[in-house]
């Protein structure tokens, strides 16, 4: 099962991308003889300003048919990182081919995006920056590869 990263704004590079390229790479070696991956950082951007109604179209029209969509959302369930591994190993059994994790603007995600998740989480109460709430769902995703791997790098 491949996943996704779809991301609304374009990064500028700094330690923050090199976090999410990091992980992703990591994600990448770890994750395939798990049936997962590879997995990609997609960047979306509504250039006229159009706000989250725009952008969740975007993000919608980025999705790979039948793929299995977490909104990163501040309204949504916390999972501990095993759960959360769960989840994605259960999409995987159940043929699904990809998984999207998507992270909308500073507007948050539309009405359109939510409605279409398969999973709604959140990071907790606190409001992350952007470009650091991309950091933590690339290493969450590294993180569920060794936890499905029974790798130590997750320590229960």
């Amino acid at each position: 099962m491949r996943v996704h990263l779809v991301a609304v704004g374009r990064a500028r590079g700094g330690p923050e991308a090199a976090l999410v390229d990091d992980w992703l790479t990591r994600f990448d070696r770890t994750a395939r003889p798990l049936g997962l991956g590879p997995a990609r950082l997609l960047e979306v951007e509504d250039r006229k300003g159009r706000g989250a109604e725009a952008e969740g179209e975007l993000i919608l029209a980025a999705l790979p048919d039948g793929a299995a969509l977490i909104v990163l959302d501040e309204r949504g369930r916390t999972l501990t990182s095993p759960d959360f591994a769960g989840r994605l190993a259960d999409w995987r059994d159940q043929g699904r081919r990809d998984a999207v994790l998507a992270i909308g603007g500073a507007d948050g995600h539309s009405d359109a995006v939510r409605a279409r998740a398969d999973l709604m989480l959140s990071f907790g109460k606190m409001v992350w920056p952007h470009m650091l709430a991309r950091a933590m769902a690339a290493e969450q995703i590294y993180r569920a590869a060794t936890i499905l791997a029974g790798s130590p790098y997750h320590r229960a």
